[in-house]
């Protein structure tokens, strides 16, 4: 049986370029848009993987060729969001096992929905031999919930790699530092030696997407400025957005990376990008080393775009405080940047999308209609994540994707 959105108009539910499969955010969905278990996260989970497993298929893709899980959950507690990240990881194909994120949210786009998978996928990736993997134990109190009680922190599967969500917390710490840039540091140090088990560095990042606890844009800029330390221009695409909850708590902030990085006779080679920048788009209102728009191996991700004043660094809104408005603002942003590499937006295979919302599902239908209005065709592959609060009381939404 096949499943869909509850949404009023077409959508595609899974995506791919030369280098990667996208499925969009996949939930406990029936063929016609309803929950399957309303309100129960953990009965939610073998219906939303059964669905990404059907979402897969239409692209030839099994659940063994996912390099990535990221879960948007809704959990009631730290112990709910263990039981979630090891029930995912007793259903997905192990050794390797794919990188697993749980990311805690306290709003989904749909009545009755606790849980939505996003997957990304390596087409036989677990065939070849160039696959490198850097495992971490569970922490040993719940380790007993896990038939395997190991995470994958990093993958590499061929030129594909994939690094978890890490933090500052250590494995046997009950509470990680109370200052945001200690945390930050302790993070990119984590980051840092998971690529190099992986043979790359920060230098080969092609995505980086990130969370802070904050509603200003000054507690963002603080972190801000330490994580862009870490990166070199040209840097990567970058998402970085506010959040509402972390386990456990304490936890200020949480970084997750994507990076290429080839290898020839047996070394390992970075692989050249080209950027696009168009002159209209909107600059950092502090120095980073990221860009907007990266190609590599005939995929386009762009960076998360906001509603900042075209072709500045001012880092002033427009459209303040107006969802609908600003939305339409960004999705020019991405038209701008797909053209530069002769793109439109019909070849967007994943939009991912932050915005503020009263968690109702009317909400998220009139968001999604206006993405619509924006997209040649269909929408693509969607993953909606609908947030109390976004950067600041100007700033309601943020969003990113990925095209061919």
């Amino acid at each position: 049986m096949s499943w869909a959105l509850p949404l009023p108009f077409s959508h595609r539910r899974s995506g791919s370029t030369d280098s990667v499969v996208s499925i969009g955010g996949t939930g406990d969905f029936d063929s016609v848009g309803k929950i399957r278990h309303p309100d129960a996260v953990l009965k939610q989970i073998d219906g939303a993987l059964a669905n990404l497993e059907m979402s897969l298929a239409d692209e030839v893709c099994t659940l063994g060729d996912v390099v990535r899980v990221k879960a948007f959950c809704t959990s009631a507690n730290a112990d709910e969001h263990w039981q979630v990240t090891a029930a995912l990881a007793r259903l997905l194909p192990a050794d390797p096992a794919p990188v697993i994120i749980v990311h805690p949210v306290p709003l989904q786009p749909f009545q009755g929905q606790k849980l939505q998978l996003q997957a990304l996928a390596i087409p036989g990736w677990r065939s070849a031999t160039d696959n490198h993997v850097v495992e971490s134990k569970v922490p040993e109190p719940v380790a007993s919930l896990f038939d395997r009680p190991v995470l994958t922190q990093g993958l590499r599967a061929g030129e594909f790699i994939a690094l978890a969500g890490q933090s500052a917390l250590t494995a046997h710490a009950s509470a990680p530092n109370s200052d945001g840039i200690a945390q930050t540091h302790e993070t990119f140090a984590r980051l840092d030696s998971i690529l190099e088990q992986l043979g790359a560095s920060f230098q080969d990042a092609i995505k980086k997407e990130g969370y802070y606890f904050g509603t200003t844009m000054e507690q963002w800029a603080a972190m801000a400025e330490v994580r862009a330390t870490y990166f070199r221009e040209p840097g990567p695409v970058a998402t970085v957005v506010p959040c509402h909850q972390l386990w456990p708590q304490g936890l200020l902030t949480r970084v997750e990376l994507l990076a290429m990085r080839a290898t020839r006779s047996g070394f390992n080679k970075y692989i050249a990008r080209e950027d696009c920048w168009p002159d209209r788009v909107w600059d950092w209102p502090i120095p980073v080393p990221y860009r907007q728009g990266i190609r590599l191996r005939n995929t386009i991700w762009t960076g998360g775009q906001v509603a900042f004043e075209p072709g500045t660094n001012s880092g002033k809104a427009v459209h303040p405080g107006n969802l609908n408005e600003q939305t339409r603002l960004n999705m020019r942003y991405i038209d701008d940047i797909l053209r530069g590499f002769g793109a439109t937006t019909s070849d967007l295979q994943l939009l991912v999308c932050y915005f503020e919302s009263d968690g109702l599902e009317n909400s998220t239908v009139q968001f999604a209609q206006t993405l619509a209005d924006c997209v040649a065709g269909p929408l693509p592959p969607l993953t909606l994540i609908p947030q109390p609060k976004m950067h600041s009381d100007d700033m309601t939404v943020e969003i990113w994707g990925i095209s061919r």
